[in-house]
């Protein structure tokens, strides 16, 4: 390609698409008032996310219930229906702030989160009145305490302390805690009696589901505890690494005893569930990566019917108070994140919210192919595959990494992705190993030395797509977010002649300052995953890619949020300087205000052009 098309840029026909798609905005994170005529969730129609009450019938426009320039997170409605607790992103910080309001908008006050080092996260409400439980990290280490936290008093009352501890569930006398804790890739759910501090793991090494656990919850008679888990492959239970849900009775001193396999799939982990008081279980599964929804008799998990769904992914919802119908955040790769009712016993309805947000135009959208290919040691990877309308043979091709690593790309609205083909390039977002969705070993399978061996399904991929005739030599890109930056970064040191050009958003350049400038919590829950910051270093530095920058010939874009605590954002200022000082040709994009997403209308529209526009110019 010349210089003079290079420079050329993108035509305002495809500026004008790219902000429409990038600049839709979505409604997520419902929950229903115990009314159940009412709904409060997170909207970002006024170009930044923001806690908005509405009724179901929505006759009257939503009442906005959060304050000026409040970046909110997520929301719960009290069981008796006085409190709206939510959690903020202060400035796009990943140290939220817990606040409380009530439903009329009156009495909005910050609950804790005060101390700006300080990260709260959310729990849910006791059954007492105006006590809300959650976890928080102070900042100065790695642990994370179960705080009970009265709205209308401001009283504090620590629950469970040691270790990082993210509250699942509390009993109704508030005597008795359930907590997930661990690093990443060995978190189990632990069961602690308030009173004495004690810490019991629900499940014991070697129980069915002994090796992960999450998402645990109390019965509500008090005498069981359910939880998601994964299958080690005891005699009586069939062997799978899949998520299940598992039934541990405890008994009259609150001693799980033990567990029993109430309902799994060989086939799909289970996302989320709801027991209910009809004896059934409604469950969410992940199935390649669309969610699956069904009823299940909850004594043996026989199936009593599906639900159908008119979008591929549910992330959220909320379960009415008779238990019959479901508030779903629902999305799709035509459709941004909004809220529809979904009947779940006998009735195929689902019915969206009138007031959900703006939609771009659909046909300015693609619907991608689900693809599956070999890696080089023959395992099965996936990936989606975006293809500008009217390309059907080789095109210009941008390999797009997710983050996590334990993500999942998903059949869902992906602005970037949809905004690269608005340009006429063709998007292939992979599911690479260490990718969540495929079961425990897949999703481990790059940790520690592992995560070596792992860089080859980034060559496997770009093998795939030249050998299918979907890429053309020479002309493919690589991309990615927070841990996909950090493998576009590899991906462009390691193989220069694979790729020519790339673009991080929040992604990593070195992982031993990684370690030195994150939160403390998430510098210790990462150990698992990475290394150990001192143990390790050796490995760290060989897994960096800043230590091989001077390989890169590609020209890099990177992109990340001024805000950003979670990948510092020093992981891309220093790669900046680093490619400088070595010539070679790289711009460094801060977007004002952002943390380690981007929730800006206007600086998601900013970085989609930028990214469309670097990719048309260079390949």
């Amino acid at each position: 390609m010349t210089d003079a098309l290079r420079s050329a840029g993108l035509s305002t026909e495809v500026r004008l698409a790219i902000a429409e798609i990038a600049g839709a905005s979505g409604a997520w994170c419902p929950t229903l008032a115990p009314t159940g005529d009412r709904v409060a969730y997170v909207s970002d129609r006024s170009g930044l996310p923001r806690l908005e009450v509405a009724t179901l019938e929505q006759q009257t426009p939503p009442a906005v219930l959060s304050g000026p320039g409040e970046e909110v997170v997520s929301v719960a409605w009290s069981p008796d229906g006085e409190w709206l607790a939510y959690l903020v992103s202060p400035g796009g910080s990943i140290c939220a702030q817990l606040w409380a309001v009530r439903p009329d908008g009156t009495e909005r006050h910050l609950v804790a989160g005060e101390d700006p080092r300080s990260t709260v996260f959310a729990g849910g409400w006791t059954a007492a009145a105006g006590h809300y439980v959650c976890s928080i990290a102070p900042g100065d280490g790695p642990d994370a305490d179960v705080v009970l936290v009265d709205v209308v008093s401001g009283a504090r009352r620590a629950l469970a302390t040691g270790g990082f501890l993210s509250v699942t569930s509390v009993a109704a006398d508030e005597r008795t805690v359930l907590a997930r804790r661990g690093p990443r890739g060995h978190r189990h759910v632990v069961l602690v009696d308030v009173p004495t501090g004690a810490q019991r793991r629900v499940i014991p090494l070697g129980d069915p589901g002994g090796r992960a656990s999450e998402d645990g919850r109390f019965a509500p008679d008090g005498r069981a505890v359910y939880l998601r888990a994964g299958l080690p492959g005891l005699p009586d239970v069939p062997r799978s690494d899949r998520t299940a849900l598992v039934r541990v009775p405890l008994d009259e001193d609150r001693a799980p005893g033990r567990g029993e396999v109430l309902v799994s799939r060989p086939d799909a982990d289970l996302d989320a569930y709801a027991v209910r008081a009809d004896g059934t279980v409604v469950c969410v599964w992940n199935a390649d990566g669309c969610t699956e929804l069904d009823v299940r008799d909850l004594a043996d998990g026989t199936l009593r019917h599906t639900v159908p769904l008119p979008q591929p992914v549910m992330p959220g919802w909320s379960l009415s108070p008779d238990g019959r119908t479901l508030l779903a955040e629902l999305t799709g790769p035509l459709s941004p994140r909004s809220l529809w009712l979904v009947a779940l016993d006998g009735e195929d309805t689902a019915v969206p919210l009138p007031s959900t947000p703006r939609r771009p135009d659909v046909h300015l959208l693609v619907t991608p192919e689900h693809r599956r290919y070999p890696a080089a040691d023959g395992t099965e990877l996936d990936g989606w595959l975006y293809t500008p309308p009217g390309v059907h043979g080789p095109n210009r091709t941008v390999v797009s990494f997710h983050g996590g690593p334990e993500g999942q790309e998903r059949s869902g609205f992906s602005p970037v992705a949809q905004s690269l083909v608005a340009a006429g390039l063709t998007v292939f977002a992979p599911n690479v190993r260490g990718s969540g969705g495929h079961g425990a070993a897949f999703m481990a399978a790059d940790d520690l030395a592992a995560r070596e061996a792992s860089f080859d399904d980034v060559v496997a991929t770009v093998e795939h797509l030249v050998t299918a005739g979907i890429a053309l030599p020479g002309q493919v890109g690589a991309h990615g977010w927070s841990y996909g930056g950090y493998l576009t970064l590899v991906a462009l040191t390691r193989w220069p002649e694979l790729f020519a050009a790339g673009a991080t958003l929040a992604g990593m350049s070195d992982l031993r300052t990684f370690f030195a400038g994150t939160e403390p919590w998430m510098a210790a829950a990462s150990v698992t995953e990475y290394g150990d910051p001192v143990a390790d270093r050796e490995m760290l530095a060989a897994l960096s890619p800043m230590t091989a920058l001077g390989r890169l010939t590609a020209p890099v874009l990177l992109t990340h949020g001024d805000r950003d605590t979670n990948v510092p954002v020093l992981e891309s200022i220093q790669a900046h300087q680093e490619l400088t000082a070595l010539g070679a040709p790289a711009e460094l994009v801060l977007l004002r205000g952002e943390g380690h997403t981007i929730v800006g209308r206007e600086n998601l529209v900013h970085l989609s052009e930028r990214v469309a526009e670097w990719f048309d110019r260079w390949l």
